[in-house]
C-alpha cells in the first residue's frame, strides 16, 4: 500500500477550498504538480527544475503571461 500524497497550495490561492489553483507535492525526491480543478492530470519534475522555474518567476520572466 502506498502512502497518500499530501498536496499543498499557495496561501495566495485564498481560504476557499473551491478556488482553482496549482498544487504541489514532494514524492520520492520528485515534485508533482496538478491543477486543483483537474486533479487527474499530474506533471512530475525534479526539485532542481522547479527551483530554476521559481527563480524565473521571481525575476519576472513570465510576467507577460499574466
Amino acid at each position: 500500500m502506498t502512502d497518500p500524497i499530501t498536496w499543498q497550495k499557495s496561501s495566495f490561492s485564498g481560504a476557499d477550498d473551491n478556488q482553482s489553483c496549482v498544487e504541489l507535492a514532494g514524492v520520492d525526491g520528485e515534485i508533482k504538480m496538478r491543477e486543483s480543478d483537474d486533479p487527474d492530470i499530474v506533471v512530475t519534475t525534479s526539485r532542481q527544475k522547479l527551483a530554476a522555474f521559481i527563480l524565473g518567476v521571481k525575476a519576472g520572466e513570465f510576467d507577460h503571461l499574466i
